[in-house]
């Protein structure tokens, strides 16, 4: 049987817990607040909790500011203390850059952030707002900010999709998912449906599907929260926030079937669907041919393709799928049953192994 679960960690695994903990103990936090479409009301409710979190105490102070400004939201403004920014004029226009030296000498513990998908004018300190903010949580103060949806780059895809429209500027989703806290603006899609008179706001369909969106990547925020303290812990159990399915690839393995099963429940629980290949020396041209048929099925699926070398194929599946916080893995078999004499299988043994994920198994069909 494979456990990795009671294994101590090596000199330098335990010295990069520490350096992790101590750069998150020297880092501000960052709190995003995303809204899934226009007008949801983000802004708000972030300068909403940078006047909470004064009343309470903090030394809170605004960054930036963005568009025009409601009644209820300069009701709120006026109670906190705002740095203005430097104004800078290319090309024709005027932009409004983070002054980030006049933040660094106030040093507040709170800043709050409006518009982190712009960017600055060319020969700026950085060239986007969100590496300013980056400069500022380095530099040990918190931020809250706000972002839609449609500016989330790895996003802008899927909402160009459901939307036909395409935001300018962007901000990573890698930075999005280093978050501390990420709240979804929930705003009942009700509501926001009575705006028909804006030209920007989706239909009742889209703000369904861009709202299923933005819970999903707030998910995503808590998974990458849990993984960090499981392994500053030293806690090998692996589980995910989302369905996270690998089927095992060779050449002889009813593929067709394990991947069109895999993508179906992927796409249904807004999974990932990963193939994995444990390198084989011995096979012949036939079966060199099938497996490449096998990957690029795999491929045109959609799945996170890889491929492993390990000579004991059970450790380098767990090792990967608890590497990679699987939940269910596909394997194929032969369906013959093995005799008291025999040794234990690949698949006996994979099974006996799987505390952290279920194994399904799929027989053996010719020509798949």
């Amino acid at each position: 049987m494979v456990d990795r679960t009671d294994r101590r960690p090596d000199p330098e695994e335990l010295l990069r817990r520490v350096q992790a903990g101590e750069r998150r103990e020297k880092r501000g936090r960052l709190k995003v607040f995303l809204g899934y479409a226009p007008r949801v009301g983000k802004s708000f409710r972030m300068f909403d909790e940078g006047r909470r979190r004064k009343q309470r105490g903090q030394d809170v102070v605004i960054g930036a500011l963005q568009g025009k400004l409601t009644p209820d939201l300069e009701a709120i403004l006026a109670s906190i203390e705002a740095i203005p920014p430097v104004r800078e004029h290319y090309a024709g226009q005027m932009w409004d850059v983070i002054n980030l030296a006049a933040i660094f000498g106030r040093h507040p513990s709170t800043c709050l952030i409006d518009g982190l998908a712009f960017d600055n004018p060319p020969g700026s300190r950085n060239p986007h707002r969100w590496q300013d903010v980056e400069e500022l949580l380095a530099n040990g103060i918190a931020v809250i900010t706000a972002v839609n949806l449609q500016h989330i780059y790895e996003k802008q895809e899927a909402v160009e999709r459901i939307t036909g429209k395409r935001a300018a500027n962007s901000v990573p989703q890698e930075f999005l998912l280093e978050a501390d806290e990420m709240e979804v603006v929930d705003a009942p899609t009700e509501a926001l449906i009575g705006r028909a008179h804006d030209a920007n706001m989706p239909d009742p369909r889209q703000l369904a599907e861009l709202r299923e969106m933005a819970l999903l990547l707030a998910a995503d925020v808590v998974e990458r929260q849990l993984q960090s303290y499981l392994d500053d812990h030293g806690i090998a159990v692996r589980w995910g926030a989302q369905e996270r399915i690998l089927v095992c690839l060779t050449a002889r393995s009813s593929t067709r079937a394990m991947l069109e099963s895999g993508h179906r429940n992927a796409a249904r629980f807004h999974g990932a669907l990963i193939a994995v290949y444990v390198e084989q020396s011995r096979l012949d041209g036939a079966d060199r041919a099938r497996l490449d048929a096998n990957l690029e099925l795999a491929r045109q699926l959609g799945a996170d393709v890889h491929r492993l070398t390990n000579d004991d194929f059970v450790e380098a599946i767990i090792d990967f799928a608890r590497e990679q916080r699987v939940t269910q893995v596909f394997l194929g078999h032969s369906g013959r049953e093995r005799r008291w004499w025999e040794p234990r299988s690949p698949v006996d043994r994979l099974i006996d192994a799987a505390e952290d994920f279920d194994v399904r198994l799929f027989p053996h069909i010719e020509g798949q």
